[in-house]
This record gives C-alpha cells, sequence and structure tokens, in this order.
C-alpha cells in the first residue's frame, strides 16, 4: 500500500511525530539504514522523547507498521473507486486509483511495510509479521467486491477471491520494487496497466465491455 508523503511530519505529540517521520524517512532510506539520530531530527524531537515513546528502534518498527495500517485504511476508504456502480467496476477502479496516485519521488508513493518486510524478514519476526497484517489487512479489504464479480459473471476458474486480492499486492509490491531498481516511476504504472489487462481478462471481458 501506498499513499501521498508529507515531507516533514506536523506539529504534534513526540510520539505521532516520530511515527509520521519513520513514515516517509523509512521510505527513502531503508529500515536499516534509518537511524534513531535521523528520527529524531525530522522529528524535531530529542532521543530521549524517542525512547520514552517506543523502547527501541525495532518497536518504532512495529508501530510505524501499525501507524501505516491505520492511516492507510482511511485513506483508502475515503478514496473514490468505491463509488462505482458493479462490483467489477470497483476493482478496475481501484487498480486505476492505484496508478492515479503515483507521482512524485519514489519514495513518496512507495510502501513502507512493503519496504520494511522485505528488509527485515528474516531479522524481525515483530515487524515482519505487523507489515504482513498492514499488507494482508489492506487485500482483504478488497474480496468482497471481486467475490461478487465471481458470482455476478459466473466466474469458476479455480481462484478465489482472496488469491486475487493477494495478487494485486504482489504486483503493486513488484512495480515499487522496478520502480525503485530503474529509478523509474513508469515502471510502477505499466505493471499497473499489465494487471488491469489480466483482470479483464480472468473475467471474460469482452471488447463492448472494456470499452
Amino acid at each position: 500500500m501506498a499513499r501521498p508523503t508529507k515531507h516533514s511530519p506536523e506539529r504534534g505529540d513526540a510520539r505521532t511525530r516520530l511515527l509520521k517521520a519513520a513514515r516517509d524517512v523509512i521510505r527513502a532510506k531503508g529500515f536499516a539504514a534509518t537511524s534513531v539520530d535521523d528520527l529524531c531530527k525530522t522529528a524535531e524531537v530529542t532521543k530521549g522523547a524517542f525512547f520514552h515513546s517506543f523502547g527501541s528502534k525495532e518497536a518504532l518498527g512495529v508501530a510505524a507498521a501499525e501507524f501505516w495500517q491505520e492511516t492507510t485504511t482511511e485513506f483508502f476508504a475515503a478514496a473514490p473507486y468505491h463509488e462505482a456502480t458493479g462490483a467489477l467496476e470497483r476493482v478496475l477502479a481501484y487498480v486505476a486509483f492505484r496508478r492515479a496516485i503515483i507521482g512524485g519521488e519514489i519514495a513518496e508513493f512507495s510502501c513502507l511495510v512493503g519496504t520494511m518486510a522485505q528488509e527485515v524478514f528474516a531479522t524481525s519476526a515483530d515487524i515482519r509479521d505487523a507489515c504482513g497484517r498492514s499488507i494482508f489487512g489492506h487485500a482483504a479489504t478488497l474480496e468482497a467486491d471481486v467475490e461478487a464479480a465471481r458470482r455476478e459473471r459466473g466466474i469458476d476458474d479455480g481462484w478465489t477471491a482472496a488469491s486475487l486480492a493477494r495478487h494485486t499486492q504482489a504486483v503493486l509490491h513488484g512495480g515499487f520494487l522496478l520502480a525503485k531498481a530503474g529509478n523509474d516511476s513508469e515502471l510502477a504504472r505499466e505493471s499497473l496497466d499489465h494487471l488491469d489487462r489480466y483482470i479483464r481478462h480472468l473475467f471474460h471481458l469482452t471488447q463492448e465491455e472494456a470499452s
């Protein structure tokens, strides 16, 4: 998941400011390369405030993943793709929306929990699991529309709504990785264009329906 970033954390309590700093700095530098000093400087708080709020950098990583899940859930709940009339139209509108919010610097549209999960999956089970809850939790929000679209169109091709919902996240995170590797945001958009075509193929949309 990804959402537009803030270049500096809004004013507020130290804990919230540190979480907002983590959201931005870790996406730009990675978890390992982000120091407590980096976070404190960006959040404009003291080290004492950091350790009072979190106790350790790993605890900050877990809290940052949970904060990301909370804020992105609100962001996507208010997104316009929910307004489409039909279930399949909402699924395709979701893909279009994800494409539309790819812009600015790569760190600004990439996913915090995807970035951290790739980096710490073997070294921090707590952060990995918090990232997993965020990623799989977001995927689950798509399942109802995918299943409704399957029923409406009589699709029974041996795949499940949950598996397609997870696949959308695989494509998104893969697109973010390609954009980073190629230093080119268009690579992420290209991946979503293919996802759109793939979903249309899965649901056997005719040329007339697709137009």
